[in-house]
């Protein structure tokens, strides 16, 4: 009985300095999107496009594994850098069969955009300030529709700004994103 919990004294450590060493890599915890917020992310963002749709931190898969299953003839690409969210994101991929999405445990600064058409995200202030300036320098061709929850891009207006019926009126953003 006691090794049972010293094994699952060390996975709950192992798990928790996961959770604290990638908020301190990326500036912020795996945090997850509200019900409210996640259905009107989803419904910002056509899926007609051609073209990926990538989810920038996609933590613990409430969005990206949804968007996956609805649509299973779309690539969808998720960006996680904290190992346990990304492990249970794996683990929903795997269990639910979704051949369509990717899962990288990688920081999406590294991502390639060439083939993307939509770009979703729940990041922080910086993260979007590294958004702007990736898309800046590596979008060349093709217009990418952007929906972040809660934080704006810094520099550019959105298409449109949908305030959430909720506590803190979360914002949602809609950027259509052309190289200048």
């Amino acid at each position: 009985m006691d090794f049972i919990a010293i094994g699952l004294f060390f996975l709950v450590l192992l798990i928790a300095l996961s959770i604290v060493w990638g908020t301190l890599k990326t500036g912020i915890s795996p945090m997850m999107s509200s019900s409210k917020a996640r259905q009107t992310m989803l419904a910002a963002i056509s899926m007609d496009e051609k073209g990926a749709l990538i989810d920038l931190g996609s933590g613990w898969g409430t969005l990206v594994i949804p968007v996956a299953k609805r649509h299973p003839n779309k690539q969808v690409i998720g960006y996680e850098l904290s190992w346990f969210p990304w492990l249970i994101s794996m683990l929903f991929k795997y269990s639910l069969g979704l051949n369509n999405l990717t899962l990288y445990r990688k920081d999406f600064k590294n991502a390639d955009f060439s083939t993307v058409s939509t770009l979703v995200c729940y990041l922080f202030p910086g993260g979007m300030v590294a958004l702007e300036e990736k898309l800046k320098h590596d979008v060349v061709n093709n217009k990418i529709t952007i929906v972040s929850n809660t934080f704006a891009l810094p520099s550019y207006k959105p298409t449109r700004m949908i305030k959430l019926k909720d506590f803190y009126q979360t914002p949602i953003y809609v950027y259509h994103w052309q190289p200048k």
